[in-house]
């Protein structure tokens, strides 16, 4: 996706291309959606599509609160997936991600496989565990998706997971090491480390499953790991065909043979640079790379909550 700084005019005509999402309460563009999705949504109820203006822009008018607004999402979802509009949502989760607003309000959740019709922010957990050895070589564990997932059988990091509604990042870590590595819970709180976040926008193609071309702009929040030698990570889910253990240089030609699933080549650079294998010495993109793997997104963002200590001293 074209950024601003790089091309403004290119960047202009592609984000007035689409329809701006908004709702009516709200004159802040939450994501932007393809024109064909565009037309299906306004004709439902508690949809308006306005064509007169730049940009063009998609409008929940039903709603004034998140409950009322998440009830027309939901409506308005189980009569596309009744009718089998799209695609992409017969991979029904059953699970709701949240919309925030320009304060971080929660404005309303949606069905987590509908979230790129919309093309609103969708929040992730990334996860790198390594280990290193007696002579510290550094090792880091990579998964393979199972062949019944989106982007079958590539890579990932040991860990990735999508952020639920009403659920905090660092319980969603600690929720899917379970279910898809068996970690237990005790070892990650003692050795899992925050270290900041990840960011870009993906033009989904054929391998994410249902309509090529929606958008999804996504934050990934981002953790270290380091595993002790004996802790073997094993499936613990069906999303995951297995684990491997791998050599820097061995990560490194997998992401020159595009092996790894999208965005998570961003969460394995941040880690390099984060730990000193790529640097300014020994990679000319370096100052370039950088911006490129903390994109500006364009839209509300989630905030998290302050510790109750800073409650109290600004109380």
């Amino acid at each position: 996706f074209p950024r601003p700084q790089d091309d403004y005019e290119l960047y202009l005509r592609h984000v007035n291309s689409y329809y701006h999402f908004r709702i009516s309460s709200c004159s802040v563009t939450l994501g932007y959606v393809l024109p064909y999705v565009a037309e299906i949504f306004a004709a439902q109820p508690g949809w308006r599509k306005d064509d007169t203006g730049t940009p063009r822009t998609l409008t929940m008018v039903a709603g004034d609160d998140e409950a009322s607004r998440s009830k027309v999402v939901a409506e308005t979802l189980a009569a596309m997936r009744s009718t089998k509009k799209f695609e992409v949502l017969e991979g029904w989760r059953n699970e709701r991600k949240s919309v925030f607003g320009p304060k971080g309000e929660v404005l309303f959740t949606i069905e987590r496989s509908a979230v790129p019709l919309l093309g609103v922010m969708n929040y992730h957990v990334f996860m790198t565990a390594y280990t290193r050895s007696a002579d510290n070589e550094l090792r880091i564990w990579i998964s393979r998706r199972a062949e019944t997932k989106t982007y079958p059988h590539l890579l990932e990091v040991i860990l990735s997971g999508g952020i639920a509604a009403g659920e905090k990042p660092y319980d969603t870590l600690i929720r899917d090491a379970k279910e898809e590595a068996s970690l237990p819970e005790e070892l990650l709180r003692s050795r899992v480390k925050s270290t900041g976040m990840v960011s870009w926008f993906e033009i989904r193609d054929d391998r994410a499953g249902g309509e090529v071309g929606l958008l999804a702009p996504e934050a990934h929040y981002v953790y270290d790991c380091e595993l002790p030698d004996d802790v073997v990570p094993t499936p613990g889910d069906d999303e995951v065909e297995d684990f491997q253990l791998w050599t820097v240089e061995e990560v490194r030609q997998g992401l020159q043979r595009r092996e790894f699933k999208p965005g998570v080549g961003h969460v394995i650079l941040d880690f390099f640079v984060r730990h000193g294998i790529i640097t300014e010495e020994n990679d000319p993109d370096y100052v370039e790379l950088l911006p490129r793997l903390h994109r500006q997104l364009e839209f509300p963002l989630r905030r998290g909550q302050r510790a109750g200590r800073y409650d109290e001293e600004s109380s």
